[in-house]
C-alpha cells in the first residue's frame, strides 16, 4: 500500500513513541512518515535517530521515515493519523497532585484520572487539548486521532467539544489485563491452557479506569462461572502469577484483591487495575490510608520513583540516540497499530475505546465519553451497544461523568466556583468543607487565574 502520515504529538516520548517505532517496524502492512512534535525538541530529534536507525535493520519488516516538525500545524498538515500521548505539566507538578493530598488524609495509588490529582491534571491538561483540537480542525480535519494522554475521559471530551467532527478516540490497556486474568482462571478452573486475551470475548461497559464486563466467553464456555470459582478461592489473599509480578516491589503490580471484592459485591467484573479501580470507590474502601493499601495488596505509586524512572529513560534516549544500546524490538499488546491497518480497510477489528456516548450505554448521558466495544472497519468506529450496569455500580459510574463533565465545563469558562464544588464531589475528598477547600488551595497552580 502507499505510505500513510502520522503526526505524533508528544512525539518525545520515552515510553509511547517507543512503543509505537516497535509495533510500526515488525508490521510488514503498513509504511509511511511519521512526523514527531514536542515541546522539548531535542527529546523528538533523538527519537527520530532512533527511529530511522531501526530501517537498517533485518529484522524490521516495514520501511518508516521519521522526521521532526518544528511546529504543530506542520506535523498535522496531511496526516492520515494523528496520535497524541503528552505528559502535561511536569513531574514536579504531578508530586503536587499526587502527595499534596495526603497532608489531608486523601491517598492516591496513581493520581492522574479521578480523585484530587486527577482533576488537577484535568484543569491544566484541557487547555492543551483545546489547542491541539482546534490545531487538528484546521490543519488536519480528516485525520483519525487516537490518545494515550491521562485523564483519558476529559481530553476525548475536550477533542469532541471544539471539534465535533473530530474522529478521534480514546485507547487504554486496563481491559487487556482483565482479558489476561480471565484466560488464567480459564486455565485454574477448568485446564485449558495457552489461551490468549484476544481470544477471551468479553462485554465492556464504564468509563475509563472505572470499566467492567458484563458478559466474558471462550468458545462455548461462559467465563462468569469460571471467575466466580476463581475469585472464591483467591479474594481472601490475592492471586498474583510470575507474568504480572509482585505487588510488593512493583509499584504497577497487585494481587487483584480489589478487583475481586468489586466483583463479589456487584456480581460483574471490574475490568481495570486495583490502583486505578480504588480511586473511584468511597475513600475508607481502599484508600482509607497506607496500612489499607498494603492490607489489599496494591501499591501507592510515588512520583519520586517516576523522577528517577525519567532519568533513567532519559539517559537510556541518549544511548539509543547515540548508537550505543541496541533498540528491543517486541510487540507492545497495543492496539493502535492494529486500529490504523482495519481503518485503512486491511481487516475488521473489534476492541474496547473511548467516545462519546451515542447509546451504546444508554443508561448513562449521551455526549459523555464512554468506554465500550467498537468495530474499526474502513475510515470508520462504529460503537457496540453494551446494555447497562447494576444500578449501584451505574451510580457510581454516572457520579464521575457528572464530575468530569464539570471539570471540562469549569475548565472552558474558568470557573473556580464550579471546579471546586467538582472537587468536592468526588468520593476520594472525604473532608470538611473548609478542608477541602485548603487542600484545593494549596493544589491550585493558577489554573483559573
Amino acid at each position: 500500500m502507499n505510505g500513510i502520515n502520522i503526526a505524533y504529538i508528544g512525539g518525545g516520548s520515552r515510553g509511547w513513541a517507543w512503543g509505537l517505532m516497535s509495533d510500526l517496524a515488525l508490521e510488514p502492512a503498513l509504511c509511511g512518515t511519521v512526523r514527531l512534535y514536542d515541546i522539548d525538541m531535542e527529546a523528538a530529534r533523538e527519537n527520530a535517530i532512533i527511529g530511522n536507525r531501526l530501517a537498517e535493520r533485518e529484522d524490521v519488516v516495514s520501511s518508516w521515515r521519521y522526521e521532526v516538525s518544528a511546529s504543530l500545524e506542520k506535523a498535522l498538515a496531511g496526516a492520515d493519523f494523528v496520535v497524541i500521548s503528552i505528559l502535561p505539566g511536569s513531574l514536579e507538578t504531578m508530586a503536587v497532585d499526587v502527595h499534596t493530598p495526603e497532608r489531608y488524609g486523601i491517598f492516591q495509588a496513581v493520581g492522574d484520572t479521578v480523585g484530587p490529582g486527577g482533576a488537577m491534571r484535568a484543569f491544566r491538561t484541557i487547555p492543551l487539548y483545546i489547542e491541539i483540537a482546534e490545531a487538528i480542525r484546521d490543519h488536519a480535519p480528516d485525520a483519525w486521532v487516537i490518545n494515550y494522554t491521562n485523564p483519558m475521559s476529559v481530553c476525548t471530551r475536550t477533542l469532541y467539544r471544539v471539534f465535533p467532527g473530530i474522529k478521534a478516540i480514546g485507547n487504554c490497556h486496563e481491559v487487556f489485563g482483565t482479558q489476561k486474568l480471565l484466560a488464567r482462571a480459564l486455565e485454574e478452573v477448568k485446564g485449558v491452557q495457552d489461551v490468549t486475551r484476544e481470544e477471551i470475548r468479553v462485554n465492556v461497559l464504564g468509563i475509563n479506569h472505572f470499566t467492567w464486563i458484563t458478559r466474558a466467553a471462550w468458545r462455548d464456555i461462559d467465563l462468569f462461572p469460571v471467575y466466580e470459582a476463581f475469585v472464591e478461592k483467591h479474594h481472601a489473599v490475592g492471586y498474583e502469577s510470575e507474568q504480572t509480578g509482585n505487588w510488593m516491589n512493583d509499584f504497577f503490580s497487585s494481587a487483584n484483591r480489589v478487583k475481586f471484592d468489586l466483583f463479589r459485591r456487584y456480581g460483574v467484573i471490574a475490568a481495570a487495575g486495583d490502583r486505578h479501580l480504588a480511586e473511584f470507590c468511597p475513600n475508607r474502601w481502599y484508600l482509607k490510608d497506607a496500612e489499607t493499601v498494603r492490607a489489599w495488596k496494591f501499591s501507592l505509586t510515588p512520583v519520586a520513583w517516576r523522577l528517577e524512572n525519567q532519568k533513567e529513560r532519559l539517559e537510556k534516549g541518549r544511548r539509543l540516540a547515540a548508537g550505543l544500546e541496541p533498540f528491543a524490538l517486541q510487540e507492545t499488546g497495543e492496539e493502535g497499530v492494529r486500529q490504523m491497518k482495519a481503518l485503512l480497510g486491511l481487516g475488521d477489528l473489534v476492541t474496547n475505546v473511548n467516545l462519546p456516548n451515542r447509546g451504546q450505554i444508554p443508561s448513562l448521558p449521551m455526549g459523555a465519553i464512554v468506554e465500550t466495544n467498537a468495530l474499526f472497519t474502513r475510515d470508520s468506529v462504529t460503537p457496540i451497544q453494551s446494555g447497562t450496569l447494576p444500578l449501584p455500580v451505574l451510580s457510581m459510574v454516572e457520579r464521575h461523568i457528572r464530575n468530569q463533565e464539570g471539570i471540562v465545563e469549569a475548565t472552558f469558562t474558568r470557573d473556580r466556583h464550579l471546579a471546586f464544588q467538582t472537587f468536592l464531589n468526588d468520593p476520594l475528598v472525604d473532608l470538611d468543607l473548609p478542608e477541602a477547600e485548603a487542600c484545593f488551595r494549596a493544589m491550585d497552580q493558577g489554573y483559573f487565574d
